[in-house]
């Protein structure tokens, strides 16, 4: 049982509450609220930290300022009154992310939502003291060269990200309702940013196509590998080295009379079509190669790959583990990519997304746009002091996952498996005095439920 006057600390992020249009839309709402009710109704002493993106201002491009936050109110006043409700029982904290910059930026912010008992602290890093050790806390913006604030706290220091979200992001807002699936609202779910052209493709193939040329083309796509194959039978025909199976080839096809026949003319189609792609590749692959030396020179597509953006985040808590003995996490989110990590005797906890979570999977067979599985991974963090150590549960809020694949992308793909297993539960032991100074902190993990019955 927690120590009375200890307070438990709950965190969430990047919830990207707002936008134009379509990305008003929040498909976890009941979740949220039935999470801050729980909390309205626990008898501990906690405080509720939202580390960043709880709302989208960014993606706001017809309303200034304030208006942002009135328009919000507007629209979900269930969690306006919710949060106030909450709020008369533990204290909540917003800290400003990159999508919701601007509340770093204007004082206003911080009395309008205090009407709601929200306490808004404009900083990048805050701290918590929990069991005679602190919690570093930040949203990881400014560890990000894409969406780092140069001058934070100043509106007109805007980073790249920025300009990304005013053009593209809000405008995928305001058209999305156009689309036959409405899917243009997900695009804040695509992540890495450089899965945006084929998540894109893959939507334009599978739901905004035309089903006549969708099928029409569906025997030349899947026959695609095939082809290449083929490909390998015709040239040792041609050039005499081999000509046995191309004879076989043939003779297969003529069994299956004009469906062999239409096989034949999609294989030689194809193989057109690859040649034409082979002569095209040569002079693309240096162009491809310029253009992405080009974008990492300007720092458009640095940092972009999900284990290159962890591995930016483990390296800093190391940093700050190194210059604070007395930090025993180092909590982050925008990455959107839930995570515990036990780093030098302490642990690093990225607190992930609510937005829905898009996995892309290739097609089993041929030559197919990729399919981008839906899914929820709702969750936050709770830290506490526990028998002199700090406790770091992971939970998660469950949702069904929306079904929302069409028939042949089901067909097409095998759905992906879960991701690795999050501890349940992380202890930081007490930090070394200075007798033991040179021994290691402790830190056990209790396996996850998953783990136990495996």
């Amino acid at each position: 049982m927690q120590p009375s006057g200890d307070r438990t600390y709950y965190f969430i992020s990047d919830l990207h509450i707002g936008g134009d249009e379509q990305l008003q839309n929040v498909e976890f709402e009941d979740e949220l609220l039935a999470f801050l009710r729980d909390l309205e109704q626990t008898d501990e002493d906690a405080e509720l930290v939202v580390n960043g993106d709880a709302f989208g201002l960014w993606e706001f491009t017809e309303l200034e300022g304030l208006e942002k936050l009135d328009a919000l109110v507007d629209r979900y006043p269930r969690l306006f009154e919710q949060l106030r409700k909450t709020g008369q029982r533990i204290p909540i904290t917003f800290i400003p992310g990159n999508h919701d910059y601007e509340l770093a930026c204007y004082p206003e912010y911080v009395d309008r939502l205090a009407e709601y008992n929200v306490v808004l602290e404009q900083e990048v890093v805050i701290t918590r003291e929990v069991g005679g050790r602190r919690l570093w806390i930040e949203h990881g913006q400014q560890r990000d060269a894409n969406n780092r604030s140069p001058d934070f706290g100043n509106p007109h220091a805007n980073p790249p990200g920025y300009f990304v979200n005013r053009h593209i992001t809000s405008r995928a807002g305001k058209i999305s309702g156009r689309g036959k699936f409405n899917w243009l609202k997900d695009i804040q779910s695509v992540t890495p940013m450089t899965q945006i052209p084929d998540w894109m493709i893959s939507n334009y193939f599978y739901r905004e196509m035309s089903p006549f040329l969708r099928y029409a083309s569906l025997p030349f796509l899947l026959l695609f590998n095939v082809s290449v194959l083929y490909l390998l039978v015709v040239l040792l025909d041609v050039s005499g080295l081999w000509p046995t199976p191309q004879r076989v080839v043939n003779a297969v096809l003529a069994q299956f009379g004009i469906v062999g026949a239409l096989i034949d003319a999609v294989l030689f189609v194809n193989l057109v079509v690859i040649a034409i792609l082979v002569l095209i590749s040569i002079p693309l692959f240096f162009f491809v190669r310029d253009t992405r030396k080009t974008l990492r020179r300007f720092g458009l597509i640095e940092g972009t790959d999900p284990e290159e953006m962890r591995d930016v985040y483990v390296e800093g808590a190391r940093e700050v583990f190194a210059a604070h003995a007395e930090v025993a996490c180092f909590i982050y989110g925008h990455t959107h990519r839930p995570s515990v990590t036990e780093v030098d005797g302490r642990v690093v906890v990225n607190t992930g997304t609510w937005l829905k979570r898009l996995t892309r999977k290739s097609a089993v067979f041929g030559l197919l746009p990729w399919v981008f599985y839906p899914s929820y991974c709702l969750n936050y963090v709770r830290i506490f002091e526990s028998e002199g150590s700090v406790a770091v549960e992971y939970h998660r809020v469950e949702k069904s996952t929306p079904p929302e694949l069409t028939l042949l992308e089901r067909l097409l793909t095998r759905a992906p498996r879960s991701g690795a297993s999050i501890p349940e539960r992380t202890l930081v032991g007490p930090q070394p005095n200075r007798r033991s100074a040179d021994r290691e902190e402790t830190l056990s993990t209790r396996p996850s439920a998953d783990e136990r019955s495996a």
